[in-house]
């Protein structure tokens, strides 16, 4: 019984997270990854993607503070970033990331600092809701486990 209330209150965050357009169709696609032999898949998924997320954006933040920005750096991290955002579903963080490719080859760093802005701002917006949702699979977890 508490299995089902948790999962009702994990089905409807993700249902409002995709009502805000935070995730994409690709979150249907990993959580369809998810079953009985791997439980922990869409929570190891996005912590990994938390990790991952975290460690370029810093870079990106370090590589943009330099006097003299190595252009070709910062787009292959904003590359990666892309690719780890759509790969599950972070729809606005991977919209962000080509907003500063597109800064990055035209070799504009306050527009660049602009958009590595906006892709935090969207990264800590999704982070405290898929932190959530890594909370409520485990607890499933935990009760399915007795």
């Amino acid at each position: 019984m508490a299995a089902a209330a948790i999962r009702d209150q994990l089905n409807g965050l993700v249902n409002s997270m995709f009502a805000e357009g935070l995730l994409d169709g690709q979150f249907n696609q990993l959580q369809m990854l998810q079953d009985e032999t791997n439980p922990g898949f869409v929570a190891e998924v996005i912590t990994l993607f938390c990790e991952d997320a975290e460690r370029l954006i810093k870079e990106l933040s370090t590589l943009l503070d330099q006097p003299v920005v190595d252009y070709f750096k910062v787009d292959a991290y904003v590359h990666q970033l892309k690719g780890s955002s759509a790969s599950v579903g972070a729809q606005y963080i991977k919209l962000a990331c080509v907003k500063l490719r597109q800064f990055c080859e035209a070799k504009n760093k306050e527009g660049c600092a602009h958009a590595l802005n906006l892709i935090r701002h969207e990264y800590y917006r999704l982070k405290v809701k898929l932190e959530m949702m890594v909370q409520l699979e485990r607890r499933i977890q935990a009760y399915e486990g007795q």
